[in-house]
């Protein structure tokens, strides 16, 4: 799934805080390094320049032999365009299971929301949410996070979306829009995700970066993924439990509001409606392409291949900056009409 229906309702209805399509076929990718050099080696990065951006984070494992500094590489450090790496994908993974630190928001029903604790006041919140999926196996919620014909029958935000190109077996940069509430302006994104299998879990990540072909339009608010991603694990063999983190410039001053009703109603809301899409996607695509699968089979990806050196990095500096600070919450918003319990229709996924 293109980071779309997380920034989505995090940028949607939070708007202060993300599509992922995998190739790892037949052929299982065992490691982001091993991945990575299939199409287009990245550029190696040394010692010394992993000090100099990786922000602190809580590692995997301890080790004395180690001196690596551990955390996801922030993207605002980022110089260059790069496909993560096996210590990327490590350190998001502690970071998704990490506690301390995190404000629990919510808590109901087998979904959780915590918001980053030491960020509360800033403008950049660090959002984490999680929920259980008692009768989801953890594949069925892989395939769904990388359907992109699914996603246009089950996301009712998306107003286009769509793969570029690929850069790795298990890298690639996509295009996604999205409706945000009136009087919002709407969102869209371009970013570079990458994913990795392991055994019966799985991460898939993405951040920001600038595509010739396709830069900001009038019509839309460039947002920027800064750290999206998910962790799916296994916890029997038709259950899993899902964690989305994020941290996303929105490019928008927006009312406090906003922020609460998205830790509070509407993330929950989203959760709920990625699992009734979840329970109904294997009739699903019995009846559409039921052997199509590029994310699990890269053979049958349709994408162009694209160099590293195509891309930059998005830095939310760089882009207009729009204040929406003055909307106010209107009586349908307060009532929970729009957008409320009742209105998660999902009449669509038949």
């Amino acid at each position: 799934m293109r980071p779309g229906y997380w920034i989505g309702w995090l940028c949607t209805h939070c708007v202060t805080l993300g599509k992922l399509a995998a190739h790892p076929g037949p052929r299982k990718v065992a490691s982001a390094s091993a991945a990575a050099s299939t199409l287009f080696e990245p550029p190696r990065r040394t010692q010394e320049s992993r000090t100099r951006t990786r922000a602190p984070g809580l590692p995997m494992e301890k080790s004395a032999a180690s001196t690596e500094p551990q955390g996801p590489r922030p993207v605002l450090g980022r110089d260059s365009v790069q496909v993560p790496d096996d210590q990327d994908f490590r350190s998001f993974r502690s970071e998704c299971e990490a506690e301390e630190g995190w404000n629990l928001t919510y808590s109901k029903a087998g979904v959780s929301v915590w918001v980053h604790a030491v960020e509360m006041d800033r403008t950049l919140h660090k959002i984490k949410c999680r929920m259980e999926c008692r009768d989801v196996p953890a594949e069925t919620l892989y395939d769904v996070l990388h359907d992109i014909e699914y996603r246009k029958k089950w996301d009712s935000n998306v107003i286009e979306t769509f793969d570029i190109a690929r850069l790795t077996v298990n890298a690639d940069v996509g295009y996604y829009s999205w409706r945000c509430p009136k009087p919002l302006k709407n969102r869209d994104v371009i970013t570079l995700r990458s994913w990795l299998p392991m055994g019966t879990d799985y991460i898939i990540m993405n951040y920001s970066v600038k595509h010739p072909k396709y830069p900001p339009r009038k019509d839309l608010v460039r947002a920027v993924s800064i750290q999206t991603g998910y962790l799916i694990q296994s916890t029997g063999p038709k259950s899993c439990v899902i964690t989305y983190l994020a941290q996303v410039d929105p490019k928008g001053s927006l009312p406090k509001w906003v922020v609460n009703k998205s830790s509070q109603f509407l993330a929950p809301k989203a959760m709920k409606k990625m699992y009734k899409a979840c329970v109904k996607y294997p009739e699903w695509k019995q009846k559409h392409q039921p052997h199509f699968k590029p994310w699990l089979h890269p053979e049958q990806s349709p994408l162009p291949s694209l160099a590293l050196s195509e891309l930059s990095v998005q830095h939310a500096d760089s882009l207009e900056n729009i204040d929406e600070s003055a909307v106010t919450e209107s009586r349908e918003e307060r009532l929970g009409g729009a957008g409320g319990e009742g209105s998660d229709d999902d009449t669509s996924l038949t």
